[in-house]
């Protein structure tokens, strides 16, 4: 069985310029090795403003190309610090194909992978159905020289389906990038049951899978005015989750942090032999879950 690796965190918001950007992540990428994390996750498109808050055209000039800029730095972060690195960005596949992607780089500097976001939003103050092509790789998990992570982007963590699709790839933690954040006018109202159950949702998976749970959000206010896609405030709280669902580690809702927790596969073991969920999954009665909704309707063509 594999050894216990420890698993940081990267909770920031990003500089002005993205060389800025990639300056300080590489810098806190160095804090958390020397924090003892061997697997350093950072925040969704970490490098930039969460400019998928309105539609703008000029946006598009801030993607770039895997290998390019963004994975170019957090290669040699990695390589200098001995450590694996999970590095989202903004992909340009090519022209007028765009897309919210990760990529996983080894602590020799090498791509170990590359996911793609799989479901994708739109709603105001988040439209990046605008902006992003649907993953197309599937999902994931990826072979670092410390243990077995899966990987998904944001909204991928509301979905049960993409969770157990990344354990059952053999994934001991599912990692999720975020920028999740609240609208203004909602705040008051609505906030703390919006950020609960962001985390509840992910407490959950960790139970139903026996796997760990991580997601690391961006902190900040980014915009300004009352209206939808004008202001965001990110609420960080960035987590590690085991596999009973316990927080084992949580950032606080406003500073730029580091989280680390040790990830233990003998723990994961432990609680899929006692809660035996992937065992008794029906998987021979799971067909409906490839429809949309609902049953199948209509009748046969005369």
């Amino acid at each position: 069985m594999a050894a216990p690796f420890t698993l940081g965190l990267v909770q920031m918001s990003p500089e002005k310029t993205v060389a800025a950007s990639l300056e300080k992540a590489a810098a806190r990428v160095t804090e958390a090795a020397g924090r003892g994390a061997q697997v350093v996750c950072l925040p969704e498109l970490f490098a930039t403003p969460y400019f998928c808050r309105n539609q703008d055209h000029a946006a598009f000039d801030l993607a770039e190309p895997i290998p390019g800029p963004t994975t170019d730095a957090m290669a040699a972060a990695a390589k200098a610090a001995g450590v694996a690195v999970v590095a989202p960005l903004f992909e340009r596949r090519g022209a007028g194909c765009y897309q919210n992607s990760l990529a996983v780089l080894g602590p020799d500097g090498g791509l170990l992978g590359i996911y793609r976001k799989m479901h994708i939003p739109h709603d105001p103050g988040f439209e990046e159905k605008f902006y992003f092509a649907p993953g197309d790789l599937g999902f994931k998990a990826f072979a670092t020289p410390f243990g077995r992570i899966g990987t998904c982007i944001c909204w991928d963590q509301w979905f049960p389906e993409a969770a157990r699709a990344t354990a059952l790839a053999g994934a001991m933690v599912l990692l999720y990038p975020t920028a999740i954040g609240w609208h203004p006018s909602e705040k008051a109202q609505y906030g703390e049951t919006q950020r609960d159950s962001w985390i509840t949702v992910q407490r959950g998976h960790a139970i139903a899978n026996g796997a760990y749970v991580a997601a690391v959000n961006r902190v900040g206010v980014e915009g300004g005015g009352a209206g939808y896609g004008e202001t965001l405030e990110f609420w960080g709280s960035s987590f590690i989750a085991d596999p009973s669902g316990r927080i084992v580690a949580q950032a606080g809702l406003a500073e730029e942090e580091i989280v680390t927790a040790v990830i233990d596969p003998q723990v994961v073991e432990t609680t899929r032999r006692h809660w035996p969920f992937l065992r008794d999954r029906r998987v021979d009665a799971y067909g409906g879950l490839c429809r949309l909704y609902g049953e199948e309707t209509g009748g046969k063509a005369s």
